[in-house]
């Protein structure tokens, strides 16, 4: 397991520009494939981005496709969610998590499946205005 802590969550009007980050412990983070989940209120958690070990190795819903980047910087211990032209629909708890349990070689859906993962951050709140 690895310690995750989000930031960079806040209050936005639709079509802003927002960028999460996500702080991660340990010695090998390049290993741990990284993802972004959220939940909105009343609803339940859904997957939003998930990285393998590199930045060519990327999956998103389709909800966000075109519009959310998930990368990560492996000297810095670090992911990151640039998200573009938000919508309210996105308003929600943005949770960064970890897992040794994927790789770069397994059907995109595993990537979105919660119980794949081990760690998860506390989550930052992300409010998009309409």
């Amino acid at each position: 397991q690895v310690q995750l802590v989000e930031s960079g969550g806040g209050l936005v009007q639709a079509g802003d520009s927002l960028r999460l980050s996500c702080a991660a412990t340990g010695r090998t983070f390049n290993r741990y494939v990284m993802a972004w989940f959220r939940q909105a209120p009343g609803k339940e958690r859904e997957f939003a981005a998930a990285l393998g070990w590199s930045d060519t190795n990327t999956y998103y819903a389709d909800s966000v496709k075109g519009r959310f980047s998930i990368s990560r910087d492996n000297a810095k211990n670090m992911v990151y969610l640039q998200m573009n032209s938000l919508k309210p629909e996105d308003t929600a708890v943005y949770y960064c998590a970890a897992t040794t349990r994927l790789g770069n070689s397994y059907p995109a859906s595993a990537y979105a499946m919660s119980v794949k993962y081990d760690s998860w951050g506390q989550g930052t709140q992300v409010t998009v205005s309409s």
